[in-house]
């Protein structure tokens, strides 16, 4: 007979618990139920009511290092000049590398970077009886949109609904729903649109119907294909040309050997099924996502891009990364808290009206590790980096 221990959970206050009593509390119970000292987690600098809408049960904060790389020259139609980045990480030599990779791009001319479409989801789907009743759907929703828009424009000062797109598959009609969403990374924001449009057009549809908000072609905080291909966040490209000289003197290589390198990476990257062409995007997003208060958990789609590159007709080098799914946000989550503000307000990206600003930096920073990596790698000092500046053993 298996016997079940009584369970005991951990503390709460209904009447305040966002403060540094609750907090030590809760540090207390877990260093009694399991003998760990919690010392460095019950130590930070802001008033944990702060963190209210962003956490539950706190009990402290995970202090991860944050190193700053640049500067990287950027010529963006929001970001414009020489910035500093900030990246939060555990990993030796990662801030070294995108340092020597924004060090290439700034004196090669810097970064260009354009976003070319702007799109936030959610993918309800809709539930008939045949495929029939799925088409004539389809067809009903095209000519009433307007009235899908504007119950979903009601809930939200800055969302707007731009199209909906259709997905027939046997009795069902499955639908992502595109908005723009200002400077929110805007999923919970598309959600309750999405709700709200969905109840309006069940109401409004004769006969009614059933749906589920979600059908999974959004794919949140997963890579797809279709996220991929459609843009969810922002689509986003930087491009830069590596000057000859600057590749030799800087990283040690030339551009031939870039080039003949690609298709050998690139033919790996198919055979893998990897999401990134690139180096390395996730690397550079995630230490980027973690400083300023992003959803780390975006990173999974965030990553995800092509990579094109070939020698000029002067000799140098063109190279691009495109970044269709790109996720952030300077405005709501957790962009507010204290460090995070801080690391936001150092590129110059807090608030309304940084969002695309600071996608545009996040493109050009993946852009900058990949050109390292890829010169470490073909330059043979890839290993002999991480043993200089990478190891941390005792």
């Amino acid at each position: 007979m298996i016997v079940v221990a009584e369970r005991i959970p951990v503390p709460r206050s209904v009447e305040d618990d966002y403060s540094q009593e609750q907090a030590r509390a809760r540090r207390e119970f877990a260093e009694g139920m399991t003998g760990a000292s919690l010392t460095n987690v019950g130590s930070y600098s802001f008033d944990p009511a702060t963190v209210a809408g962003n956490i539950e049960s706190f009990i402290g904060v995970a202090q991860v290092p944050i190193g700053l790389a640049g500067p990287l020259t950027i010529d963006g139609e929001h970001a414009k000049g020489d910035f500093y980045v900030p990246l939060a990480t555990t990993e030796g030599t990662l801030v070294a590398s995108y340092n020597r990779g924004m060090r290439v791009l700034s004196e090669s001319g810097g970064v260009k970077v354009t976003i070319l479409r702007e799109s936030m989801q959610r993918a309800p789907v809709f539930l008939f009886d045949d495929a029939r009743g799925a088409r004539d759907f389809g067809l009903w929703l095209e000519e009433n949109f307007l009235l899908a828009k504007q119950a979903a424009e009601s809930t939200t000062s800055v969302g707007r609904l731009i199209e909906i797109q259709q997905f027939p598959a046997g009795p069902n009609m499955y639908t992502r729903f595109n908005f723009t969403t200002g400077d929110a990374a805007g999923q919970n924001m598309t959600g309750k649109a999405t709700f709200v449009a969905c109840e309006a057009i069940k109401s409004a549809y004769p006969g009614g119907l059933r749906y589920l908000l979600s059908g999974s072609m959004d794919t949140d905080k997963k890579h797809s294909n279709v996220n991929s291909l459609l843009t969810r966040g922002r689509r986003v490209v930087a491009e830069a040309t590596l000057k000859r000289d600057v590749l030799a003197e800087r990283l040690g290589v030339q551009p031939e050997q870039m080039a003949a390198a690609r298709p050998i990476h690139l033919l790996g990257s198919i055979m893998s099924g990897g999401a990134y062409q690139g180096a390395h995007a996730a690397n550079g997003l995630a230490a980027l996502f973690i400083a300023t208060g992003q959803d780390a958990a975006n990173v999974a789609e965030s990553h995800a891009g092509y990579s094109y590159a070939h020698p000029t007709e002067e000799g140098d080098y063109y190279w691009s990364t495109t970044l269709p799914a790109l996720i952030v946000g300077t405005y709501g989550g957790g962009t507010g808290l204290a460090t995070q503000r801080e690391c936001l307000e150092l590129l110059g990206c807090y608030g309304q009206g940084g969002a695309n600003k600071f996608a545009e930096i996040c493109a050009a920073t993946v852009l900058a590790g990949d050109v390292s990596l890829a010169a470490a790698v073909l330059a043979g000092d890839w290993v002999s980096s991480h043993d200089r500046l990478g190891r941390n053993r005792p």
